[in-house]
């Protein structure tokens, strides 16, 4: 089982502030279906479910996943786009107490090596194909590497089922329903199998920024607190339309686009591939009021063709993290937008920390990353440990009820990212003024947030190492109008040796590195800037792409 950090003090004391609510998602799931089981639950690309059928489907789900002998606590990965399938699963495997592995489908075999070897899953959830992705071929090639791994389970995307290869390993979507639909007698042992509020329920991957992932673990109690303050705090109820590009396999997508429409008894609309055209369209359509993503969607969002050309009047709030919203961005999407944009600042360990709320003065939307939901504390400390003043940068930790439960590394692992007396470091720089706003303003490791998306920086640079061609190398964020940043190599390479971009591409293809973490600026330098220790000293490097960048403009 996995090891947690929370004492009983906590837990009484979390509870007894109604922060720790001590439900499940199945008992909210039970309240929607009490209150309207037709109603449409869920709707991708493909279909929809009602809450009835989301009920149906999770308990035929969660008797097949017992048929294929997963049992409480065992870990299984689910690898698919945001499709139905995705809170299907969810559901059936809180049900029997099993312990879900979101991950993102753009990941491949360099990154899946070291989850896999953590999280020790005793199935996987994949899809057949996505945007021309051979899933099943990149899992049998990784399943030697796995050896607790028992189950592959195929989603076609068309809705066609994908059969097993004979021997009992590969097995199609629809037959684990099948298996779970003819076991229905059985259904009263998902009772006897109910798991705590506060046994682990999900372990979520960071994006591995200071080189190995960290696997997070949370609860029952520590995702629905999260969930019940935005609830709370943004006044959201169950009339309200939830939309949600991001992917469920990061925390995001996970918790308010998988979780929260569940919560409410609302309608989850989801889309697999980000389209702000299909967005617009998909406001009018369904009546969207709800949307959660990083700062590019915002921005694809202004720069929609037909946004002008659709009743969007029901979109009333904009969730932007990730990165933070440009000042020029927010004050368009005020005039543009009928929706209250609000920045939120938060982390897998914590889900959304801080936010603006409604009713606040409007300048906290473009010059703050919000103040805390109530639960949560953050503070902003020197590298003594001591509270810095307002308006001074400092590194930022958190503390409270939607904190996570420890990292599956263990015990030990964790307890270094905390100090004795509760706070979490949360890795980030941070500026508080005199009202308790923060203002991100860094990182503390040299991490680059591309769109939203955290770039393993340490890994790209040591699969960069090994081309032939680089004696060094440092990956750094050069700023993007639409993504935020991207990542720009920095080379000194080889003597004698010519290198392009492209050649650096051709490369991370060769190497299965997930494209998305792929550099696509390069800098060749003839010397790095060292510390006395013989460490980078990165700012410099930024130092210089900005110089570099006026230089060309002057010339220009």
């Amino acid at each position: 089982m996995y090891e947690t950090l929370f004492t009983r003090e906590q837990a009484e004391r979390y509870r007894a502030a109604g922060w720790w609510p001590d439900r499940l998602l199945n008992d909210d799931l039970d309240a929607a279906v009490a209150r309207d089981p037709n109603k449409t639950a869920v709707r991708d690309v493909r279909g929809s479910i009602s809450f009835r059928g989301l009920r149906e489907q999770a308990d035929r789900c969660a008797l097949g996943l017992l048929d294929l002998g997963v049992r409480r606590g065992d870990a299984v990965t689910v690898q698919l786009p945001n499709w139905n399938e995705f809170v299907v699963l969810t559901l059936a495997l809180e049900r029997i107490g099993a312990v879900i592995n979101p991950v993102a489908p753009i990941f491949r075999q360099r990154e899946l090596r070291t989850m896999l070897r953590l999280a020790r899953p005793v199935a996987i959830v994949t899809a057949a194909a996505f945007r021309g992705f051979d899933y099943p071929a990149m899992y049998a090639e990784l399943r030697n590497e796995v050896p607790s791994l028992r189950s592959l389970i195929v989603v076609s995307g068309d809705g066609s089922v994908r059969g097993g290869d004979g021997d009992g390993e590969l097995i199609g979507w629809q037959d684990v329903l099948d298996q779970g639909a003819a076991l229905r007698q059985h259904r009263i042992a998902l009772g006897w199998l109910r798991p705590s509020p506060d046994d682990v329920t999900e372990l979520i991957f960071t994006s591995g920024t200071t080189g190995e992932p960290k696997g997070v673990l949370h609860t029952a109690n520590t995702l629905a607190g999260a969930v019940d303050a935005a609830v709370t705090g943004q006044r959201l109820d169950a009339e309200d339309v939830i939309h949600m590009a991001s992917t469920f396999g990061h925390q995001t997508g996970f918790l308010y686009g998988v979780r929260l429409p569940i919560h409410l008894g609302a309608r989850g609309v989801y889309q697999d591939l980000w389209d702000a055209t299909e967005f617009v369209r998909l406001i009018e359509r369904e009546r969207i009021s709800l949307s959660m993503g990083a700062t590019p969607f915002l921005a694809d969002t202004l720069r929609a063709p037909n946004l002008t050309a659709h009743d969007i009047s029901s979109f009333r709030l904009f969730c932007c993290g990730g990165a933070p919203i440009p000042q020029p961005l927010a004050e368009e999407a005020g005039r543009r937008l009928p929706c209250r944009l609000f920045p939120v600042w938060g982390m897998s360990e914590n889900g959304a920390v801080t936010a603006t709320f409604p009713d606040e003065p409007p300048e906290k939307i473009v010059t703050s990353d919000g103040r805390p939901y109530p639960g949560m504390e953050v503070a902003v400390f020197d590298e003594q440990g001591e509270a810095v003043p307002p308006g001074s940068e400092g590194r930022l930790f958190a503390r409270g009820a939607f904190t996570f439960a420890g990292y599956v590394q263990g015990r030990r692992f964790t307890e270094q990212y905390f100090t004795a007396d509760g706070w979490f470091d949360t890795g980030d720089r941070a500026v508080m003024d005199t009202d308790g706003y923060i203002r991100i303003s860094g990182r503390t490791k040299d991490i680059i947030i591309r769109g939203g998306e955290n770039v393993p920086v340490k890994e790209i640079e040591d699969v960069l190492l090994r081309h032939p061609q680089v004696r060094n190398v440092a990956l750094i964020a050069a700023p993007d109008e639409r993504l935020g940043e991207i990542g720009c190599a920095c080379v000194l390479p080889e003597p004698g040796t010519s290198l392009t971009l492209d050649d650096l591409r051709v490369f991370l293809t060769e190497q299965e590195v997930t494209r998305q973490f792929w550099p696509e600026r390069l800098e060749l330098v003839d010397e790095f800037p060292m510390t006395p220790s013989g460490k980078i000293q990165k700012y410099r490097l930024r130092e210089l792409l900005l110089e570099r960048a006026a230089a060309a403009r002057d010339a220009s």
